[in-house]
């Protein structure tokens, strides 16, 4: 159970602070997996390639120096400068006897140093004696101190690159080379391969939104072309669809207008019918929701999407406020300039502020508009919607109880309007209680 808790913090953890765009996943793709190798052949490298050329070239040097030990033992004091001349000139070794000497103190031990380990375990192999070494620095030569017999000390200069495989930064210098090339060739297939995938995501943005995207093609790998063109489908499918019902909506509502305008010459010439007040209003109210699919059918179907100012559409609701005798507190955050369809979003905000005016004596809206979503709150202090009940207004001529019988002046397509306009700019309306004690809607929709 506490495993299990712990892991899930761990992924928890790691997945914030992985990148969440894909193009930078991709990178962590091709970069991790490069590390990895690059570090696991770097360290079979330094472990094995170059310990082992380190190993033999140090033996090597340590033979040498042993062959010179055993010559100066076996060879008169009057030879001993012909070794020496022969160790420098044929051997690159730099030798000197010192008497009368003692070793100096041993050095402290480098933690990195491999030439230091390798060398001193070959001299104490092969030479057997008493030695001090300096391999620390950053010279060019080595100094090895041998202790032959009595007082006698040979001291050997040694060039670092005779017990040493100095040129492995070559090799180091090489694989990262080539890794930054692999790298940047990597990273300008992966733009190319990134680059139809962002604009397919834009396309489908866009037409959430009901914008327009006529430059939009497939481009990319097969599997990529695939999704574009499935995506271009769709939008055919749908906009022939929104079409078709559009253009229901609008012969429908024409052919019940006509038959309207003839309920309404009848009324007219029989005016002392005793239902004629009546019968008038209902053809008003049918009248009223004709004109109102008409309206939503044409502005579905003809506006673009254009530039809003938030603070016109806020003083066009404080006007509406005045007239109907309500109170109004107005709120903007943010830029004022949106894109969206005017009229349509003009419609939205304002089906839901004429619902709470028509409920509530005092409302409020606040606006805010952020870097990818603009939300506006509207609450106010009316009776409000049970909670069971707030999907279900959003519905089509559906009515609460008499406790708040929805949209009792109106046609009851309000809500239903205004939700299919948020929905058509790629959003959504929300209900929740108020703090004023009635409704809050949210209208959220991309920025």
């Amino acid at each position: 159970m506490n495993r299990n808790s712990a892991w899930g913090r761990f992924t928890l953890w790691l997945r914030r602070r992985l990148p969440m765009g894909l193009y930078a996943r991709s990178l962590l793709i091709v970069i991790i997996p490069m590390v990895l190798l690059q570090s696991v052949v770097a360290f079979v490298f330094m472990e094995r390639h170059w310990q082992l050329v380190t190993q033999r070239l140090s033996s090597a040097v340590t033979a040498d120096i042993a062959a010179i030990i055993d010559l100066i033992n076996h060879t008169p004091e009057s030879e001993v400068n012909d070794i020496i001349r022969i160790a420098r000139e044929r051997l690159n070794l730099n030798v000197s006897i010192e008497t009368g000497g003692e070793l100096p103190p041993p050095r402290p031990k480098p933690f990195f140093e491999i030439l230091d380990q390798i060398l001193s375990e070959e001299i104490s192999d092969q030479i057997r004696r008493p030695f001090w070494i300096d391999t620390v620095g950053d010279s060019s030569f080595v100094e090895i101190r041998i202790k032959i017999d009595g007082d006698r000390i040979l001291r050997v200069y040694a060039r670092r690159s005779q017990a040493y495989a100095s040129n492995t930064h070559i090799f180091i210098v090489w694989m990262v080379g080539t890794s930054l090339v692999l790298l940047a060739i990597a990273i300008l297939f992966l733009r190319g391969q990134i680059r139809p995938i962002l604009a397919l995501a834009h396309a489908a943005e866009s037409f959430g939104k009901g914008q327009k995207i006529d430059d939009f093609s497939p481009r990319g790998a097969e599997e990529i072309r695939r999704a574009g063109l499935a995506f271009i489908q769709m939008r055919e499918r749908i906009e022939r669809q929104i079409e078709q019902r559009t253009a229901m909506l609008t012969g429908v509502s024409h052919d019940l207008r006509t038959i309207l305008t003839r309920f309404k010459l009848q009324l007219a010439l029989a005016p002392d019918h005793p239902d004629f007040e009546s019968l008038n209003q209902d053809v008003e109210d049918m009248q009223s929701m004709l004109e109102g699919y008409l309206a939503f059918a044409r502005g579905e179907a003809e506006e673009d999407v254009g530039e809003l100012k938030l603070s016109d559409l806020m003083i066009r609701l404080e006007a509406e406020a005045e007239l109907h005798g309500k109170a109004l507190a107005v709120t903007l955050e943010g830029k004022d300039d949106i894109r969206v369809r005017p009229n349509a979003f003009t419609r939205l905000v304002a089906n839901i502020v004429s619902n709470a005016y028509r409920y509530a004596n005092s409302v409020n809206v606040e606006a805010k508009h952020g870097a990818k979503w603009l939300t506006i709150t509207v609450d106010d202090d009316g009776p409000g919607i049970p909670e069971r009940s707030r999907d279900d207004v959003f519905k089509p001529f559906f009515r609460l109880d008499e406790a708040r019988n929805l949209d009792n002046s109106g046609t009851g397509l309000g809500l239903a309007i205004a939700l299919d306009i948020a929905r058509s700019h790629g959003g959504n309306i929300t209900l929740a209680d108020s703090p004023l004690g009635g409704l809050r809607a949210v209208i959220r929709v991309p920025a």
